[in-house]
């Protein structure tokens, strides 16, 4: 065991009370969620910042020791990447996203360059005992997923934003939502079930006005999958729910065809049925088309409004329109028309 003095705390540590030294193993448990102290070996120009437990983005430089967690990513736009079988002290790993995923790289994507190397200093040790100097590897979240929790909303309406992809528009859309309800009135929690650790998009919906607000990252989960998916959902959705909000607003990161678990979520009989009004955000008019037509076939649901970069000029929503006979309706232009909307379909009446 070796102190380490920590340059930055990423994130996805929001939960683990680390402070700027700490104590490490060389003992390293190659499992999703584990906290390990890294050394940054290289610099970058693009895709070169960390999102810190303090919500701040911090630009990330040769020599910088961080503490991230061990975890995969499998994004289109992005680094993909798988979570190592077996660490050592001075082993090499990679700067997955910005909230601090550790993995192994598999495949960069031109736009973001090569992903930080980094050499791994060991696993950041948590002392749960009082009194005794028994140190433990930190890990992920404030609570365990349960492994088949149950659903209960507690009758909390729930409106979630599905897209077609990765920034497809769907945490604008939350916060146009979220903005506008609140003037209605309407008490607003948020959550974000899927994706890859990074808590940007809730802490901009409560930058809009939602009250309290999770990640599937506050229950250990660093990267989300089909199988722990649902359990995240309804987790997440009961959760809130106990806190009594007028509504709820989900956003399924990433899109309705990736791997991260949305398909297993909107297949839930429970969820499905909690799920008062479907938002679709697309990139383009063909991709709404296509996901229109996923919802409505796979899933049986009628999406209640098209949005996202589709809708950014008028000849994108008439061709939704009268292509889809849904809709369409940009948050950036029109953030009030859209949370109108929303409200008038959550509770039959603007209110």
């Amino acid at each position: 065991m070796r102190s380490v003095v920590v340059d930055k705390i990423a994130s996805v540590a929001q939960h683990s009370d680390i402070a700027g030294e700490v104590r490490l193993s060389p003992d390293i448990p190659c499992e999703e969620g584990v906290l390990i102290a890294v050394r940054v070996k290289n610099n970058k120009s693009r895709y070169n910042q960390l999102e810190l437990t303090s919500g701040r983005m911090a630009t990330v430089t040769a020599g910088d020791v961080i503490v991230g967690a061990l975890g995969h990513r499998n994004a289109l736009r992005g680094y993909s990447g798988h979570l190592p079988t077996e660490l050592a002290v001075g082993d090499t790993v990679e700067l997955l996203n910005i909230g601090g995923v550790l993995g192994i790289c598999d495949s960069a994507n031109p736009d973001v360059g090569p992903p930080f190397s980094c050499e791994v200093l060991g696993t950041v040790l948590s002392f749960p005992y009082l009194g005794e100097r028994i140190g433990v590897p930190a890990r992920v979240g404030n609570r365990k997923l349960q492994a088949d929790p149950g659903l209960d909303t507690r009758g909390v309406p729930v409106v979630a934003l599905a897209g077609t992809c990765m920034d497809s528009g769907k945490t604008a859309a939350a916060c146009a939502i979220v903005g506008r309800l609140r003037h209605h009135g309407k008490d607003t929690a948020a959550c974000k079930a899927t994706g890859v650790s990074l808590r940007r998009d809730i802490l901009a919906m409560q930058d809009a006005g939602a009250g309290e607000a999770m990640i599937f990252s506050d229950l250990g989960i660093v990267t989300t999958t089909a199988d722990n998916g649902p359990a995240l959902t309804r987790s997440l959705l009961s959760a809130l729910a106990e806190t009594a909000p007028d509504v709820i607003v989900l956003e399924l990161g990433d899109g309705l065809l990736g791997s991260y678990g949305v398909q297993a979520i909107l297949s839930d009989a429970a969820i499905q049925k909690a799920l008062t009004a479907v938002i679709l955000c697309a990139n383009d008019p063909v991709a709404a088309w296509g996901g229109a037509r996923i919802l409505r076939e796979e899933y049986d649901i009628e999406p209640a409004v098209v949005t996202g970069p589709a809708t950014d000029n008028a000849v994108g929503v008439e061709q939704i329109e009268k292509e889809l006979g849904l809709p369409a309706i940009n948050a950036l232009a029109n953030a009030v028309a859209l949370g109108d909307h929303v409200a008038a379909h959550v509770w039959s009446e603007t209110p």
